[in-house]
């Protein structure tokens, strides 16, 4: 993979962060994880080859945390996770330059295939 070989999986339900790392992990990725905004700020680093971020956090959201990083010129490829059926979430993950959108709960292959075609690796 390069390398930017980990995953940051940013997600405040504990249950939800740790079933996304573990698709992830069978999937052959390495992940590193957050609770919350806040931290991923300080995780994200160069080695960190794309984020998967839940919408809805306290006390930083997804959505503060992609234009916090992207005032920082960081272009590192992101994953919205929600529960949301709100149509402007579409339209806001658009301007913020998410590469996808997925709907929780999370389904390990849709997961796995599109990390696979954001990072252009050919996965068997």
């Amino acid at each position: 993979m390069g390398q930017k070989s980990k995953i940051l999986v940013v997600e405040d339900n504990d249950f939800v962060r740790m079933q996304i790392c573990r698709f992830l992990t069978d999937g052959g990725y390495d992940t590193c994880e957050s609770s919350d905004g806040e931290q991923a700020l300080v995780t994200v680093s160069a080695d960190i080859a794309l984020v998967i971020v839940d919408v809805r956090m306290e006390p930083l959201s997804g959505f503060d945390f992609i234009r916090a990083i992207r005032g920082d010129d960081i272009d590192t490829p992101v994953i919205l996770v929600t529960g949301d059926d709100n149509p402007d979430l579409l339209g806001e993950a658009s301007k913020l330059g998410v590469c996808a959108v997925l709907k929780k709960p999370v389904q390990k292959d849709r997961l796995i295939k599109i990390i696979s075609r954001i990072l252009h690796v050919e996965r068997y």
